[in-house]
């Protein structure tokens, strides 16, 4: 089987992680070798660097300090945790990848483009998803959701965001699933969690198949 890493990508709300969670019980279900892991995180330095990143703190996170923190634990992952996971033939599921990048530090903060490709290649080795999964909402619908689902616990800093820096974020996303159309599967987060678990099925069928062109090998 070819080394598939699948990624799921969204603004806050767009239930990516709960069909992160969908696919991989789908893979169980299949007896298909497959783990499930996140980004920031992933790997117990990587946590560690998620918690320093999303937590408030007094002193404010310059944007840099940000990026960088976020590719250090996305280096750590791919070296500790994906690179071997797939070198054994397991399937990779990731809740945020790369594009996350792109999409947050690029749309949301507004870096430059090729200065975050860059450094995506590098901390990740050249690595790159085999298909993106973008589960699109429109952002009042996100936010509300993501505050529904914090019920009393306190915003993370991005959460804390305000609704244009994920305008911004969103725009960027859906840019870049214009953009590699042979990668990306956009998917409309207003339908069920039923039916967007259905077409990320029918789609990661078509990989195991072999039927689905695959633009990353």
């Amino acid at each position: 089987m070819q080394r598939l890493l699948l990624t799921l990508e969204g603004i806050e709300g767009s239930g990516k992680s709960t069909q992160a969670q969908r696919l991989k019980a789908f893979l169980d279900s299949r007896g298909i070798p497959a783990i499930l892991t996140r980004e920031p995180g992933g790997s117990p330095l990587g946590e560690r660097i998620r918690e320093m990143v999303l937590t408030p703190g007094e002193e404010p996170l310059a944007p840099e300090a940000e990026l960088l923190l976020f590719l250090a634990a996305r280096a750590q992952h791919v070296r500790r945790v994906i690179g071997p996971a797939l070198d054994k033939g397991q399937v990779v599921i990731c809740d945020r990848f790369t594009d996350a990048t792109l999409a947050y530090q690029g749309g949301g903060r507004t870096m430059s483009d090729e200065i975050l490709r860059s450094l995506n290649s590098w901390a990740t080795g050249a690595i790159s998803p085999t298909r993106t999964y973008l589960i699109d909402v429109p952002v009042d619908l996100g936010l509300e959701r993501a505050k529904g689902r914090r019920a009393r616990s306190a915003p993370d800093r991005f959460e804390s965001e305000g609704a244009s820096f994920f305008e911004a974020v969103r725009k960027r996303y859906l840019e870049l699933a214009r953009s590699e159309p042979e990668r990306f599967v956009v998917l409309r987060g207003t339908e069920s969690e039923e039916a967007v678990a259905h077409q990320i099925e029918r789609d990661v069928n078509s990989l195991l198949s072999g039927r689905a062109h695959n633009p990353s090998r």
